[in-house]
């Protein structure tokens, strides 16, 4: 392998590390409408760990009753009790998306999305826009239908999340990295919804060339329209950057512009995911922290920071507290990937970025 083959394989690596760190680290306190940003910290200065600089600590046995509700998979993903990546629909859209493509290569149709949900992921591990496109798919619709139909949801996260592979296989390629995303996305989305997905792959895709997170953000954002609400929600945040205002000031007035969107819809992660890239700096570890305490879907928005940061630094520059808990296995619902190593996950998404 040449030198910038094996940079690249680190860095696709590192967004897979960064991804499953960013997600286990948001998971236990996933519930924006409890887990404030307030509840957050009060949590983390409760048990002594502000700065945060891991993993979630475990609540005290004297923690108050009923004011710090985690998830009930909190055990594990607080430091001390992880061992290997717990299961979640953050990382189990990603080993699909991976086996898409494994299967049907780069022209991949939408309705070929579709087919491999029905044979590889199980109904009750979907949510929102995701559930309702299943459902819509065993009733027999097609895209764009299974996107429209019934679904309330067409604006939410889900198709976010499941653009990663998207960028880790088109290194460098952003326009790329949006149009598979934007094919993967429609099954389930419309609008902000699809934009959201666009967006995350190009930063992704962005990230293994651009020399810091803005210049992935700002590329990433000439892949959706201008003036689209995710546009102008993600420069928004830039320019409160750019005033000089506190992460913590920032987020504030972000949260009185788009707080009626509610707390899973695109909007206001992609907000979210954007100060924690900017505010962190370069550093792997600030990024991750600030975007998990920075509320809302956290364990979703840690996840696509994570990768972005993860790509940025590259495998050997996430620090080990992130990493060595993970034991390189994940866990998954997605048929027969349930136990995957990380590696090898990666090593197969290097191979498909190669080509």
């Amino acid at each position: 392998m040449t030198p910038q083959g094996t940079r690249t394989a680190d860095r696709i690596l590192g967004g897979w590390l960064g991804r499953i760190a960013g997600n286990m680290l948001g998971k236990p306190v996933e519930r924006g409408d409890y887990w404030t940003r307030d509840r957050i910290d009060r949590y983390l200065r409760l048990t002594d760990a502000l700065p945060l600089t891991d993993y979630l600590p475990e609540p005290p046995p004297d923690a108050p009753e009923g004011e710090f509700e985690l998830r009930p998979e909190w055990r594990q993903c607080v430091r001390g009790r992880i061992h290997g990546s717990s299961r979640d629909d953050d990382v189990d859209y990603a080993i699909l998306g991976l086996h898409l493509l494994e299967t049907h290569g780069f022209g991949f149709t939408t309705e070929q999305v579709g087919e491999l949900w029905l044979l590889r992921l199980p109904y009750l591990q979907t949510f929102t826009a995701e559930r309702a496109a299943y459902r819509n798919l065993t009733s027999g619709l097609k895209p764009p239908l299974t996107a429209t139909y019934d679904n309330p949801y067409q604006e939410w996260i889900g198709a976010l999340i499941r653009a990663d592979i998207f960028g880790w296989t088109s290194p460098g390629d952003p326009h790329r990295a949006a149009s598979l995303a934007r094919r993967d996305a429609v099954l389930s989305h419309t609008g902000n919804g699809v934009y959201g997905a666009m967006w995350a792959a190009a930063m992704v895709a962005a990230a293994f060339t651009a020399a810091d997170a803005r210049e992935a953000i700002e590329t990433a954002l000439d892949r959706i329209p201008a003036s689209s609400r995710l546009a102008r929600a993600v420069r928004r945040t830039a320019a409160l950057y750019d005033s000089g205002l506190t992460w913590s000031d920032a987020l504030t007035a972000l949260e009185e512009e788009h707080g009626r969107l509610g707390w899973i819809h695109t909007v206001p992660n992609a907000s979210v995911i954007t100060a924690g890239l900017l505010y962190g700096a370069g550093d792997f570890t600030t990024t991750i922290a600030l975007t998990v305490r920075g509320g809302l879907d956290t364990d979703s928005n840690g996840a696509t920071a994570g990768s972005v940061a993860g790509v940025l630094a590259g495998a050997s520059g996430i620090p080990p507290q992130w990493t060595r808990p993970l034991e390189d296995r994940v866990r998954s619902a997605v048929f027969g990937f349930d136990g995957a190593r990380i590696g090898e996950l990666a090593d197969r998404t290097a191979r498909l970025a190669s080509t």
